[in-house]
Order: structure tokens, then sequence, then C-alpha cells
């Protein structure tokens, strides 16, 4: 699994320009566990038995949500163990290929949701991209972007750090997206901010998130703690629901997409279960968590998802649950 794993956490630019298509295509093999006799292996629920470059992330999964701006170039390659020329399916947009599995796909102007698929021509394994071309943040006038709150983001990013830097553009959400996968186990629903008010809503949401959170289910999995997905109680937040409801923090990486307040619901109650089965439903289950997730953090596979992480009590309001972010720095509270 350590190999797995590795390959896993690492943002394509950590190895991808080093290596030729074919010591890719090696780690590839290392990773699914993958044999030219069963191409459609997979080791783990919700993977392709290829992985997909796009722009800064490496896919390995069958269904996975992007975020563009409009007209913006997504730069895709597609890698296997074997040599097949890969299809890309892009019924909008405009794209090029430049290699032989690799190409430009040219964003529309139009904001909205848009389906590429890219298929192996073989087995017909099919990556998912559901791509959001977002409203550019500029629209963003008095606070606004048609009749939603959002106000302002801090000028000044948090230590110069980039990841606070205001975002380029906001999702559109009307109600037909909810539902939308983002990641083999969560959906575009699932990270809204809980504000009130009607649609479209706007969202933001960090693809390193997603990932982080899939390989923390994938983990607590193969721990033997049974975990379809988590219940997200809280994701994305607008500055200006940030504000109201109490948070002083003007850097709440929550604004910026890339955390959520989790915890594991397997009964479908809307309460954290005894995952340390103890027989009691305490704060112990989110220290559990936390722990689990903390033993984590030295391996150099999780790097790229190195960030906050907190663990909550119950109140009158909700049940344990953990915080975890994909800040790119260690921060420890409520242990």
């Amino acid at each position: 699994m350590k190999v797995r794993g590795f390959f896993q956490g690492l943002s394509w630019r950590s190895w991808w320009p080093r290596r030729g298509a074919a010591k890719a295509a090696l780690l590839v093999l290392a990773f699914f566990g993958l044999s030219a006799a069963d191409p459609e292996m997979d080791f783990v629920e919700g993977t392709a038995p290829f992985v997909l470059r796009a722009q800064d992330e490496v896919i390995p999964y069958r269904v996975f949500g992007l975020y563009v701006l409009p007209g913006e170039e997504v730069d895709l390659e597609a890698i296997a163990p074997d040599d097949r020329r890969f299809v890309l399916r892009a019924p909008a947009g405009a794209f090029t290929r430049p290699g032989r599995n690799r190409w430009l796909w040219t964003a529309p102007d139009i904001p909205g949701l848009y389906r590429l698929e890219i298929v192996h021509p073989v087995t017909v394994s099919t990556i998912t991209l559901n791509v959001f071309v977002t409203v550019p943040l500029s629209r963003v006038q008095g606070g606004t972007l048609h009749g939603y709150r959002i106000d302002d983001y801090p000028a000044q990013p948090l230590n110069g750090l980039e990841v606070y830097n205001p975002p380029d553009g906001l999702i559109e959400v009307q109600p037909w997206y909810e539902d939308v996968p983002v990641s083999p186990h969560f959906t575009l629903g699932q990270f809204l901010c809980k504000q009130a008010g009607g649609y479209p809503k706007y969202l933001v949401l960090d693809e390193r998130l997603l990932r982080k959170l899939e390989v923390l289910l994938q983990k607590l999995n193969e721990n033997g703690i049974p975990a379809n997905g988590f219940h997200v109680m809280s994701g994305f937040r607008t500055p200006f629901y940030n504000r109201a409801i109490g948070n002083t923090t003007t850097y709440s990486i929550h604004q910026w997409g890339g955390a959520a307040d989790i915890f594991v619901d397997e009964n479908g109650d809307s309460m954290m279960d005894d995952v340390n089965r103890d027989g009691r439903i305490t704060k112990e289950d989110a220290l559990f968590l936390y722990r689990f997730v903390d033993e984590m953090q030295d391996d150099l596979w999780f790097k790229p998802y190195i960030g906050g992480l907190g663990a909550y009590n119950s109140t009158s309001a909700h049940g344990p649950y953990i915080h975890v972010d994909t800040r790119g720095f260690v921060a420890h509270w409520g242990a």
C-alpha cells in the first residue's frame, strides 16, 4: 500500500516532468496492481484502471469534478499500463491533440456544467470529468452575485500563502446540480454553504479536499471501519456567512472551499457513529478519527493533504465531529 498511497497523494508536478511515459506507466501498474491480463481490476472502489492528469491534479477516479474559468485551456493527459490511444469525448468546448494521449481543451465561455469523458478504446473504461465553468469573482458587485451574498475576501493572503488568495471564480449552483458527483463518494450539494437564500447559490471547492476525503475513506475501510461516505456538516462558507455564524477567523479556510466538518454516519441518523466501538457516542469518537488522521500526517504520500485538524464535542445542535482541511501547513486543536 505504500507505493499506491504515495502515488495517490502526489501532485503530478512532483514527478511527471522527470519521467517518460514508460516510467509513468510503471508507476500506474504499481499503483493499481494492474496487469495486461486483468486491465479492469480495481484495488479500491471508484477508481479507474488508468489515471488522468488534469492541470495540476492526478485523478485516479472514475468520476471527478474540475472547476475552471470561462475560456480557460485545460491540459489533459491519460496514462495506462498499455499503449492504447485513448478517446476524449467533449460535446462542448474545443480541443486539440498535441500528443498521443494528451489534449488541450478550451472551456466554453458560458458558466455551467460540461461533461468530458476519457475512454479506453478496448476496455471502454471511462473517467468522467464533471467540469464546472465558474463565474469570475470580478462579477461580484456590492458583495452580492445575482442576489446571493458573498462579501469580500481579504485583500492580502495569510502570510503570503497562495492558498489564501481570493478564488478566481465561483461555481454557480442550481438545484439540479446538487446531486452531480464531484468524486466517487461525494456530490456538489454536500459542500454548499448553509446560508439562507434562493438559487442560484455559489460555491468554491478545492479538488484536493475531495482527494483527501476519498483517501480518508479508503484508509478507514482498509482498517475495518466501514464508511461509504462522510456526513459533511459544513463545507464552503461565504465570507458573509462565516461572519454571520460568529466565526471571527478572517482566514477560515472554509471560505476557500478547502475545509469540511465531517463525521461517519452509516446508519443515517445524522449523528457520529460509534467508530471507537465503546458503546457510546461521545467526543472520544471524534478523537478516534482525529488520531486516525493525525497518524498519517508524517507519511510522504500525505504531504499534499496537510492541513488543519480539529476535534469537537457534542452540543444541543450536533454530535461530535472533526474538521479537516488542505491549508498546506499543520494546525491542530481540540484534542
